[in-house]
């Protein structure tokens, strides 16, 4: 498969809002309506004591488009009304704004494992947040304000904006939005799980395939596995894993430096000495888990005892450039045991974090499907 070709294919074709039928043995893409019920309540009066911005003066409990919102569900081709019992739920990155680059990838998972993949969006990203918020004339005059308010900043964008003045305002907004993701998630894990969803059959399992922080979002959820409906969870981390300490988000397309900054000092040091935010019934909570994520050698046996105990059932790939979420990173949250797990590759290509597999190098498209082959091909088989 030509990779720039085919993403330029399902660019064009990809719709929130209704069914796409790609052909006779390509999947259907379809929408599905999530409206947030799970530990609401708990959510929003976390998000009330979050400071706000100029740029958005509202507190983030009150933006619908955040609990109310399409995801799209990549369904395998001649499936019919024939329900199944596996599911994969692809998790993306930090600050992305489409689902652009991650078709290809849904496309071939559907392909190779027969499974519907779920495209679920995290909070405050993709389809769950105003659209003035990326829109380059609303925002161009609040990137240039943010240049006079912080001095010598750099790596700001109207595309990194949004998020970086929210965070650097209230990094804790990085934790809660976390938090709500991870309640979502196992909101419509338990509906796929009691047989209230139409793709599905009762007790499906429910597998991962998480991307940058999308990965830290899975590992925290295998860690504390709430209700223990991940028990069984099959996870595949492509470019994500890394503990938290060791991540940088500093680039023009995810954060800006003060952000950046702002984020790994709070979580390093303020974020650690504050007492718990969400409640313990004495299992590990999602809090707990998070919070192991963070320092190396904060609560390391626990961690590394569960990914030890877990192996069989987690892979990850990393990538030598990859200077957003190092491999480093990786294996000193996953221990010794990331000698089974992860793999590091190089590919010949120019590649970045964000741009794994470039679709506008043509002197490359051999190589570039090559490489987006391989890897896809080994998560497929993970999952």
């Amino acid at each position: 498969m030509d990779i720039s070709l085919r993403t330029k294919q399902l660019i064009k074709l990809f719709s929130y809002d209704k069914k796409v039928e790609l052909g006779d043995s390509y999947p259907n893409i379809i929408p599905f309506r999530f409206v947030q019920t799970d530990r609401r309540d708990e959510v929003a009066h976390l998000q009330k004591g979050l400071t706000t911005t100029g740029f958005c003066p509202v507190t983030d409990d009150c933006i619908d488009e955040n609990k109310r919102f399409n995801y799209t569900v990549f369904v395998p081709a001649g499936n019919g009304k024939e329900k199944k019992n596996e599911a994969i739920m692809l998790l993306h990155g930090l600050n992305e704004r489409n689902w652009n680059k991650y078709l290809t990838w849904a496309e071939h998972l559907v392909k190779n494992t027969g499974k519907p993949v779920i495209l679920f969006p995290i909070a405050f990203h993709m389809n769950r947040t105003p659209s003035v918020w990326y829109n380059p004339r609303t925002v161009l005059p609040w990137v240039n304000a943010r240049k006079q308010e912080v001095g010598d900043l750099d790596n700001s964008t109207f595309v990194n904006l949004a998020l970086s003045s929210r965070i650097s305002k209230q990094p804790l907004r990085f934790y809660v939005s976390g938090l709500e993701s991870a309640y979502d998630i196992l909101q419509l894990t338990r509906q796929i799980k009691r047989g209230e969803h139409p793709l599905f059959n009762e007790n499906a399992s429910v597998n991962l395939f998480a991307y940058s922080i999308g990965a830290l979002l899975s590992q925290v959820i295998l860690l504390a596995n709430p209700e223990k409906l991940f028990t069984d969870t099959r996870l595949f981390m492509f470019c994500g894993g890394s503990i938290f300490s060791e991540m940088n988000g500093n680039a023009r397309d995810i954060l800006d430096k003060e952000a950046s900054v702002r984020l790994m000092d709070y979580y390093t040091h303020d974020f650690l000495k504050e007492p718990s935010l969400t409640p313990s019934d004495g299992s590990i909570s999602l809090e707990q888990a998070f919070r192991m994520m963070i320092y190396p050698d904060r609560m390391t046996e626990q961690r590394e005892s569960f990914f030890q105990s877990a192996c069989n059932r987690i892979q990850a790939i990393s990538l030598k450039k990859d200077v957003v979420i190092p491999t480093q990173g990786i294996i000193k949250a996953l221990g010794k045991v990331s000698q089974k797990i992860l793999e590091e590759l190089d590919f010949s290509f120019p590649y970045s974090h964000q741009v794994p597999f470039p679709v506008d190098e043509r002197d490359y498209n051999e190589s570039v499907n090559k490489a987006f082959g391989y890897v896809f091909d080994r998560a497929a088989a993970c999952l």
